[in-house]
């Protein structure tokens, strides 16, 4: 195979360095980022986005299920297996650009028939024999139209995507854990008030009990004690199913295994009160923030490569050239299968064109098309989604400070109203239907102060989920 002469290859080479260079440009639409009518651009100096939002909380229990969540949970397991089937197709959609070479070794062992159709046999001439082949086979497809170039395109874009999407879910799981979080610190804070307010109004039912089985107060006032021991009694259980419920979804979402899920307890941190509140978010974030969100860019990114498939099909209106070369030798004896004479080589350009396929290339490109058209509105609607979700998180961003800055001095309030009219019941001015009123206002204004509570950290939450994560702008 050595002393094969260049020239045997030579007009192969220039065939392909010739088609090579014609293949400089690729069929089919050059992508564009869409024109969309977008809220004009502010002035106020770049943010960027950062990952660890939740560090602001200052929670360092909060940081530990989020970070465990990251490693365990099932929803990025998945979108990271997702990334490593978009990897895997681009390193395939590359190699289609590239030259084959394979290699095929070859030993047969026959016996032919002395009395069929191979004349040159005489009878009783020896009719078994050895055949070994050895043969190397270099194969490449010109890309003249871009075909695979456009392949590679779509599934760079589609990995990216891929990356997109686990970022997203990664942003959405802590985003989730963080909620959970909040929710079950919430009903633990609401449960602890509950389970206060029942011991107390036990406490006030015996006093009650005493006074009306001395005679001093009416069974009226006894019997209505003991309906709001009764009422405060029911909410005790309905509050630990709701508590025992957030805590397994919080398991569930940190990745807990099943004996973890029926044997342990996520552990506590800070108190729904005692959380840290981020700081108030500046009104003058840039519009830009919102095109750093991942499910944008992986929106536009399936975009790209549904634009790039239509190059793809349709490349399929051209010819198809393929080059194969094959360079091997082949002897009848093992020791001459190396020699000069036993070389081979050969050189096979191919074209293939279809003609008339009844519409099945036009229907691949209209399909195509299609498809692109498709992820063009799903585009469009992920940029309409983000903007609606980001003014309805600052909205309530906004709204739910200054409701819980009321309902903190409603609760404040009804703690003194409780005083009083415990005051003016003892000292014989007013009924105990009074106290009771003031007990149950203040129980039921205590436990919507916590939700609200709770409200005002999910829409923080809210508010980075809208973003794509935190926000930190430079120091003037």
């Amino acid at each position: 195979m050595s002393n094969l002469p260049f020239r045997a290859w030579r007009p192969a080479l220039t065939a392909i360095t010739v088609m090579m260079a014609l293949s400089a440009c690729a069929i089919g639409p050059d992508y564009q980022r869409p024109v969309l009518d977008l809220p004009a651009a502010t002035s106020a100096p770049t943010a960027t986005l950062t990952q660890d939002w939740w560090l602001q909380f200052q929670d360092p229990v909060l940081n530990d299920l989020i970070q465990r969540a990251q490693q365990h949970n099932q929803d990025i397991a998945r979108a990271l297996a997702r990334l490593d089937e978009a990897s895997a197709g681009l390193t395939s959609a590359r190699a289609d650009q590239l030259p084959q070479l394979g290699v095929n070794g070859q030993y047969q062992r026959a016996r032919l028939s002395s009395v069929g159709s191979n004349t040159s046999l005489d009878r009783g001439e020896k009719v078994i024999g050895s055949m070994q082949t050895g043969q190397a086979t270099l194969s490449y497809q010109l890309d003249l139209w871009g075909r695979y170039r456009r392949a590679s395109e779509a599934a760079r874009a589609e990995l990216l995507a891929s990356q997109f999407a686990k970022d997203t879910v990664n942003l959405s799981v802590a985003a989730q854990v963080a909620q959970g979080y909040f929710n079950l610190r919430a009903l633990d804070q609401q449960l602890q008030i509950a389970e206060q307010t029942l011991q107390s109004r036990q406490a006030s039912l015996a006093l009650r009990e005493k006074r009306y089985r001395g005679g001093v107060s009416s069974e009226l006032e006894y019997r209505q004690a003991q309906a709001e021991t009764a009422a405060t009694q029911a909410a005790v259980p309905r509050l630990q199913q709701a508590q025992a419920a957030a805590e397994k979804a919080l398991q569930v979402l940190i990745g807990a295994s099943p004996r973890e899920l029926m044997t342990s307890q996520v552990p506590r941190g800070k108190t729904v009160t005692e959380l840290t509140t981020p700081p108030l978010i500046p009104a003058e974030l840039p519009s830009q923030l919102l095109e750093q969100r991942p499910d944008l860019r992986a929106a536009e990114a399936r975009l790209i490569a549904a634009n790039a498939r239509i190059g793809v099909a349709k490349a399929a209106y051209f010819p198809n050239i393929s080059l194969t070369g094959n360079l091997g030798s082949e002897s009848l004896r093992l020791a001459d299968l190396f020699s000069a004479p036993a070389q081979t080589w050969s050189f096979v350009g191919q074209l293939a064109m279809p003609i008339f396929d009844f519409g099945k290339t036009g229907a691949a490109v209209d399909a195509a098309s299609a498809r692109q058209r498709q992820a063009l509105a799903d585009y469009t609607q992920a940029v309409q989604n983000a903007f609606r979700e980001t003014y309805v998180a600052l909205q309530a961003h906004r709204t739910s400070r200054e409701q819980f800055a009321a309902q903190t001095a409603q609760v404040d309030a009804l703690r003194r109203a409780l005083r009083l009219a415990q005051l003016r019941y003892d000292n014989g001015y007013s009924s105990y239907l009074e106290v009771l009123d003031a007990q149950r206002n203040l129980f039921s204004a205590e436990i919507d102060w916590v939700q609200t509570r709770q409200a005002q950290l999910d829409a923080v939450v809210s508010v980075y989920l809208a973003l794509g994560g935190g926000w930190s702008t430079p120091r003037p």
